[in-house]
């Protein structure tokens, strides 16, 4: 099964770096969840990368533990493990407009590189 990409809504960057688990924390043991609606069962299984989109860019990917049907719709669930990645600057593929759901990773992981200022870079414009 291929990777999944989602989009954090701007308004909610700060309350979702606040849930933990980021890159470069010390795990908590904590389960996280992302909610992508009631539509079809997003089709991903634990190991594969979950990648998050805030504020025009990519900004890292967490491991996938489990994928839940809850009232609220599909929950992907993580914990521990987030990596800081984004698209190589100055590359077509390095703006991202935000979108709703899920989609497939549309670009090959060979153009990734760490992200050091994945919290902040280019938050608030």
């Amino acid at each position: 099964m291929p990777d999944l990409v989602v989009t954090v809504p701007k308004r909610l960057w700060r309350m979702w770096i606040d849930e933990g688990d980021c890159p470069g924390d010390p795990p908590t043991g904590d389960e996280s969840s992302f909610y992508v609606g009631h539509r079809r069962r997003p089709n991903i299984a634990p190991g594969e990368r979950l990648y998050i989109v805030c504020w025009g860019r990519l900004r890292g990917y967490a491991p996938v533990t489990r994928v839940v049907q809850k009232r609220q719709g599909w929950a992907i669930c993580r914990e521990g493990g987030a990596v800081a990645v984004t698209i190589r600057p100055f590359h077509w593929l390095a703006r991202i407009k935000g979108f709703r759901g899920w989609r497939y990773r549309w670009w090959d992981i060979c153009i990734e590189v760490p992200f050091p200022g994945w919290k902040t870079d280019e938050v608030g414009r």
